[in-house]
């Protein structure tokens, strides 16, 4: 992806093959941010980057003098900087909840995912990655029975934690039975079909899937 929009303030530092820079790709692109996203690959790390973030890390976000890293972070300071449309929940409690999915998403699905594309751990601790994501997945899958977004009547950060882990499946090598795995399925297909969704992709991300 390149210059999104003309005379930008903000830049965004992007792995185009990550899901943490994606989710906040995503966030951008629901919000209709102007926005200049630099893709640059962590193997080559742009020269100012160690400049601007401490741990010369992707995502890094830089508006104006203000410089942002790690995408929970980012996406919160996103939704408060550019209100509309909210992707929390404005009371505390439900609040409260949607940042426990975030969390909860963290620590049971990301270090698998994470484990699973560095593939630098052996044969047997990537496999075993793989199933327990699959296995977790599963399990999960009948929540999206209940309401068309990650247990939320409305698009939410949570979902856009979820959805760029949901898009890497083929390339995670993991598949879903087709009945047991339908409702998440069926989530999937009206995520993947978000005007702002496929706004985030990057040239990468779209050729993880056909």
């Amino acid at each position: 992806m390149g210059v999104v929009a003309k005379h930008a303030s903000m830049i965004f530092y992007s792995d185009g093959r990550d899901h943490y820079s994606q989710r906040v790709r995503l966030v951008l692109a629901e919000k209709g941010v102007a926005v200049e996203i630099v893709d640059a690959d962590p193997n080559h790390l742009p020269e100012d980057l160690a400049e601007l973030n401490p741990y010369n890390s992707l995502p890094t976000l830089v508006d104006r003098d203000l410089v942002l890293y790690e995408s929970q972070v980012i996406m919160e300071y996103l939704d408060e900087r550019f209100p509309h449309p909210p992707l929390l929940p404005v009371y505390p409690v439900a609040r409260a909840q949607s940042r426990l999915f975030v969390y909860r998403i963290q620590r049971d699905w990301c270090g698998y995912v994470d484990t699973i594309v560095a593939g630098r751990s052996k044969d047997t601790v990537i496999d075993r990655a793989r199933k327990e994501l699959r296995e977790s997945l599963i399990a999960i899958t009948p929540i999206f029975k209940e309401k068309p977004f990650f247990m939320s009547d409305e698009f939410t950060l949570v979902d856009c934690c979820v959805v760029p882990i949901l898009w890497r499946l083929p390339v995670l090598g993991i598949e879903l039975p087709p009945k047991q795995g339908k409702p998440m399925q069926d989530y999937m297909d009206r995520m993947f079909d978000r005007d702002s969704f496929q706004a985030s992709l990057s040239e990468v991300e779209l050729d993880m899937r056909d």
